[in-house]
């Protein structure tokens, strides 16, 4: 048993089966998530079309959960991945091809704001499936999991570094054909680099729906369930920063669409420092009191970004606040890895990402409806909301076991 997790934990095969298909899917991630209503505001210029395309793209991808779980854990990691991410990439070139090409009659309007739910949901898809070959790895790490979660995120946040700003600097100086073209180059890349099979499927017997069998195991879980409730919260105050984003920084500030990337880009920064202390601190005191400290900080954060009105302060407030945000993610990735049986990793994983995920379409609506001078006042409410959820959260899993059996 120790000769198998040294084998399969080894740095060399984990950087061929699951860091480096996650580098070229993490990069489309973040082109897909902040160059999509990036080409909206630029084409259109228009918030509330801006906030209904962020609406749009994150609703599929919440229906994209209740199906992807179960069919990673069917059919494996390979073939998911593979048929999401050449779907993305064909989606995002004809998208690109009417744009380029007036003279099919399709209006910009109706391409950018059709490709907001399509890329979406392909590319929960395939993070589905990413996430789940990263489970694998975790599980084999045993206790050094929280180490592979910390590489995991690492690619995250160094694509959350470059994807917002690439996506920027594409659309400003090569038009929404240049940044669609280059999404799809990268997701043809993931798709070409994943081993043909990284991990295996279950085999386990469909008897229950993927959000049925991860609703079961969640309520197995306290500790992890009191987790993913804190974070629903936390979440519904961060998902009304990035969808508000755009129309603050480009129509209220009047910067540029690079400009709204980079606050993304200077984030990343912060957060791959965190995740990077996360891990020492983890070794160190433990995953409850790294991820109170981390929780604080996110509080602290959204409640004075509430009060900014310079975009300087936006980039400060912002990269502090995903630096919480990157420590909060260890926790919760370690606990997730520790807890969930393997045979429903991919059900529950989808039905706890689902979650998380529930506050960012209602963002985009609310985004789309109020007027932006109240966009503050709405922040302020939801930083306060998070603040509690998060003490309650922690509070709770303190007096629970979130270490395997």
């Amino acid at each position: 048993m120790r000769a198998a997790r040294t084998r399969h934990s080894h740095p060399a095969s984990l950087f061929r089966s699951v860091y480096l298909p996650r580098c070229a899917d993490g990069a489309a991630f973040a082109m897909t998530t902040y160059g999509i209503p990036l080409i909206v505001v630029a084409t259109t210029g228009s918030a509330t079309l801006t906030g209904l395309a962020f609406a749009l793209e994150w609703l599929p991808r919440l229906v994209a959960f209740t199906m992807a779980g179960s069919l990673v854990d069917r059919h494996g990691v390979s073939r998911i991945f593979r048929t999401a991410c050449v779907g993305r990439a064909l989606a995002v070139l004809l998208a690109a091809l009417l744009l380029a090409a007036p003279d099919f009659g399709v209006p910009t309007a109706v391409t950018v704001m059709a490709l907001a739910p399509v890329s979406g949901f392909l590319t929960e898809c395939s993070y589905i499936a990413a996430e789940t070959a990263g489970g694998e790895a975790s599980r084999t790490a045993g206790s050094l999991a929280h180490r592979v979660q910390s590489v995991l995120l690492r690619i995250d946040q160094t694509a959350m570094l470059a994807g917002p700003l690439v996506s920027g600097l594409l659309l400003k100086y090569g038009g929404p054909a240049l940044m669609l073209s280059t999404l799809a180059a990268l997701s043809l890349l993931a798709a070409a680099l994943l081993p043909r099979r990284p991990t295996a499927p279950s085999g386990s017997p469909a008897s229950r729906s993927g959000v049925q069998a991860g609703w079961g195991t969640l309520r197995a879980l306290p500790a992890l369930a009191w987790l993913v409730g804190g974070l629903l919260v936390s979440n519904t105050a961060i998902a009304l920063l990035q969808a508000a984003m755009p129309v603050i920084v480009v129509t209220e500030l009047g910067r540029s669409s690079a400009d709204a990337g980079l606050i993304w880009s200077a984030a990343a920064v912060a957060s791959l420092l965190a995740i990077a202390l996360a891990r020492r601190a983890i070794d160190r005191w433990g995953l409850w009191p790294v991820g109170a400290t981390a929780a604080a900080v996110v509080a602290a954060a959204t409640l004075a970004v509430a009060q900014a009105d310079t975009y300087p302060k936006y980039v400060l407030l912002i990269a502090a606040l995903m630096a919480g945000e990157g420590g909060l993610t260890v926790v919760l990735r370690t606990l997730r890895s520790h807890l969930i049986p393997p045979e429903v990793f991919g059900s529950t994983l989808s039905l706890t990402i689902l979650l998380l995920l529930v506050p960012f379409p209602a963002a985009g609506l609310l985004v789309a409806v109020i007027p932006p001078a109240q966009i503050g006042n709405a922040v302020t409410v939801t930083a306060l909301l998070q603040a509690l959820g998060l003490a309650a959260a922690f509070a709770r899993l303190r007096t629970l076991r979130t270490t395997p059996a």
